[in-house]
């Protein structure tokens, strides 16, 4: 870690739903920068007064950048934390972006018990999740990794069962396909390379308790 990187702090940004809550939390404790945008063409976005420096990047890449110290934090949902299995630290619960990582399968394929639905496909963004959750229950299965429209899978006999997350589960129900087990509850979450937390500990861990502070108090994202 240079000189440089020591002066800066690098901040990593997922693009999608967490984008804009993330940038405002952060804005409330005194970390942003002009021109910070999800959209920005820009690949850093630097703040120099405050030492700042932003990097937005896709969902699934986010804790690679954080792990190999090309981020110093950033933020990320659990669920991508759960499926990538980086060594990072996971410092903070934020409390917002909630959904849940769930089971489905079509309705005309309703089994009675999770068992019954032994040796099928499942379709999923999350192989790695999935896997533990099936093997955790001693039920063997056929992982099929897609990187969209896993509801697809069924309709189209690629597979029987999805693992995916789900917000309001609307998509579920437009698609005919019925929730058969809850995996996790997902948030987002604020995370640290292991190097930076050490080498920039008071920066960061300031960080944590001043967001630490505005999760408890309630306030809204």
């Amino acid at each position: 870690m240079t000189s440089n990187d020591m002066e800066y702090l690098t901040i990593a940004l997922p693009k999608g739903k967490l984008f804009t809550p993330s940038a405002e939390i952060l804005a409330k404790i005194g970390y942003t920068a002009e021109g910070l945008s999800e959209k920005s063409r820009k690949l850093v976005i630097t703040n120099e007064e405050k030492k700042i420096k932003f990097i937005i990047t896709k969902t699934v890449d986010l804790p690679t950048y954080v792990e190999y110290g090309a981020a110093d934090i950033g933020i990320i949902g659990k669920d991508i934390l759960l499926e990538e299995n980086k060594d990072v630290y996971e410092l903070l619960d934020l409390k917002y972006g909630l959904c849940r990582l769930m089971v489905a399968v079509p309705e005309a394929l309703l089994q009675e018990k999770l068992s019954d639905y032994a040796h099928m496909r499942v379709a999923t963004k999350f192989p790695r999740v999935a896997e533990n959750f099936f093997n955790g229950k001693g039920i063997q299965m056929e992982f099929i990794k897609l990187n969209g429209s896993i509801e697809l899978g069924p309709m189209v006999g690629l597979a029987e069962i999805i693992v995916d997350i789900v917000e309001t589960g609307r998509t579920l129900k437009e698609n005919n396909l019925i929730e058969i087990a809850q995996i996790t509850n997902a948030t987002a979450r604020f995370i640290a390379n292991r190097v930076s937390f050490k080498m920039k500990f008071d920066r960061i861990n300031q960080m944590v308790e001043d967001l630490r502070a505005i999760v408890e108090s309630g306030e809204k994202k």
